[in-house]
């Protein structure tokens, strides 16, 4: 099973190089072409605002670059360095691109508010800047698209950023038609006043990806729906009855879930809540596309309002005492197995003995009056309750 985990952990961290290489490939390429074309077009039709959008396609292909570097180290498999692995790349470099786009956006406005001044001589742009727009507009949106499909093909929110960061540059080359076609038509400032809108809308995409890598990167957890709906799930689980602690953090495009369960019977066997634990996980991963590691805490009481077991002794003092406490009664000497159960601050205690042990019902529950005598001697109070087991019968 673990080989298996391996294998798809593997196969997953693949698609998402081929993701990442293929859509930051075709976008470099299409940024080179288009930054080329616009601020070519801006210089020979006159249009600033053309020009700065141009710039804007530029600071779009170094993210490419950006993105293709941070997606290669994110796709690295986890190593004794990063036991949670390298997603986190994809987070930082995020960062790293809205603090550039950020400081682009800051420059290209200061500039062209300058542009404003009456000692400058603003120029009339010239349909070669009209047409430039408009073929930005078509192939940027047809990037937008290309991108966001691998995005959510490989639950890449690097991608998904990027790929709006496609859409921001057809937004903006809408904008900066509006600016070119109003200047065509005798509102002189209009292209400087669509430059300096460009630019607030990158500084927005700037603090929109800005501040999404710093809440992964404090460890945000996922809120509301999101959180319910993980909650409803596990609530779904047979055996569970209910579900606390529960924590989520984001690691790139990834979902780590950290639970506590509460077991409907805080008795189940070692193996049973192994299994409830496991298919808590596998439902999780299997319903929420996002989520790759589930860590279960399984809690056969709510350890929030229950008494804490904490300070009681552990198996081989707590078998030590139990002997101690017994060691006038005979038919212990033959057990077969004893089982602690840590309930409420306490311990209770089952005690499997041989059948040869059992003779009338009247033998036996004498016995466990005996036994359970004996507990209540102890001074700390350690034991509740000892249930008794002949040979497939239990009494109590």
């Amino acid at each position: 099973m673990a080989a298996n985990m391996d294998d798809a952990g593997e196969a997953e961290r693949a698609r998402r190089r081929q993701a990442v290489s293929r859509t930051s490939a075709v976008g470099a390429a299409v940024n080179l072409g288009l930054s080329l074309l616009k601020i070519a077009a801006g210089v020979v039709g006159h249009s600033y605002a053309l020009i700065v959008d141009g710039i804007h396609s530029l600071s779009d292909l170094l993210s490419d670059l950006l993105v293709w570097f941070a997606g290669r180290q994110a796709s690295q498999a986890p190593d004794q360095a990063h036991p949670y692995g390298h997603a986190r790349f994809e987070t930082v470099a995020t960062l790293v691109l809205g603090a550039l786009l950020g400081t682009v956006a800051l420059g290209i406005a200061w500039d062209a508010i300058g542009r404003l001044s009456p000692s400058e001589t603003l120029l009339r742009p010239g349909p070669i800047a009209l047409v430039a727009a408009l073929a930005s507009i078509l192939t940027k949106e047809w990037l937008y698209w290309y991108t966001l499909g691998y995005a959510k093909r490989v639950r890449s929110e690097m991608l998904r950023a990027n790929a709006w960061h496609h859409r921001s540059d057809a937004i903006s080359s809408v904008v900066v038609l509006i600016g070119i076609a109003g200047t065509l038509v005798g509102l002189a400032n209009l292209d400087i006043f669509a430059a300096v809108i460009v630019c607030l809308m990158i500084g927005k995409i700037a603090w929109d990806l800005i501040w999404e890598a710093i809440r992964e990167l404090v460890d945000t957890g996922l809120q509301g729906e999101r959180l319910a709906a993980i909650r409803e799930i596990i609530e779904s689980v047979g055996g569970v009855r209910d579900v606390h602690t529960l924590r989520t953090r984001k690691h790139g495009g990834n979902v780590t879930v950290d639970v506590h369960v509460l077991l409907i019977d805080p008795k189940v066997s070692v193996s049973e809540g192994h299994m409830i634990s496991v298919a808590v996980e596998q439902r999780l991963k299997a319903e929420i596309d996002e989520i790759n590691d589930v860590t279960v805490h399984i809690d056969p009481e709510d350890d929030e309002r229950s008494p804490r077991c904490l300070g009681l002794p552990l198996r081989s003092d707590a078998v030590a005492r139990l002997d101690e406490l017994w060691s006038d009664i005979a038919a212990v000497a033959g057990r077969q197995r004893v089982i602690l159960h840590y309930l409420n601050g306490r311990i209770d205690v089952e005690l499997v003995l041989p059948a040869a042990v059992y003779g009338s019902d009247e033998e036996a529950r004498d016995l466990c009056r005996r036994l359970s005598e004996a507990l209540a001697r102890d001074q700390d109070q350690v034991f509740r309750r000892v249930s008794v087991q002949f040979a497939g019968c239990a009494l109590k």
